[in-house]
């Protein structure tokens, strides 16, 4: 499962560089014109590689891969896979409220779906293992989806607002979460 969800999370990050494309003159403005494009890439990028931390972490915890999980990381990878399209869509048209609306529904359905992934993981663990103490009520986690989902609301007003909620919420995800890595060994065994 780890093997196939980093080959879907490579081929997102993939196909979201092939939608960069260089400037169509050699000045300021033609560097201008994919400015927001490239922005919205580094976001983007910067998301898929949050996840992909975090989620590598989470896998080590599990010495099996059940039915339901399975089922559940193929959820959280569909919703994965539509971020190139938001990316470039959010890109092309970074001061419309749809592109950014649809940005925001795509973040927040990947929050939901891995936290039902992670759920699943301490379901498996056992509600008293070393895991699902560190990881508790996930406090940071469902403030996580409740910004996606007030951005999802500015997204209809004041898309900027949005922008700047998806990237405080990255920024409060850039360091892999440390509540796993106190929750794992170097060999994946709960300690």
């Amino acid at each position: 499962m780890e093997a196939f969800s980093d080959g879907v999370l490579a081929i997102v990050i993939t196909i979201m560089v092939l939608k960069l494309n260089a400037p169509k003159s050699l000045s300021l403005a033609g560097l201008k014109e994919v400015f927001p494009t490239f922005l919205a890439y580094v976001l983007s990028y910067l998301y898929v590689g949050i996840y992909w931390a975090n989620h590598h972490h989470l896998l080590h915890m599990i010495d099996y891969v059940s039915g339901k999980l399975l089922w559940k990381n193929l959820l959280w990878l569909f919703w994965m896979t539509l971020i190139p399209l938001g990316t470039e869509w959010m890109g092309l048209y970074p001061n419309e409220s749809l592109p950014c609306v649809l940005y925001g529904s795509i973040l927040f359905l990947c929050a939901i779906s891995y936290h039902v992934v992670q759920k699943e993981v301490i379901v498996m663990k056992g509600k008293c293992s070393k895991l699902s103490l560190n990881i508790g009520e996930d406090v940071k986690g469902k403030v996580s989806i409740v910004f996606y989902g007030l951005a999802i609301g500015f997204g209809f007003v004041v898309p900027v607002v949005s922008y700047l909620i998806y990237i405080g919420i990255a920024l409060l995800w850039i360091v892999p979460d440390k509540r796993l890595e106190k929750s794992v060994d170097g060999y994946g065994k709960d300690v």
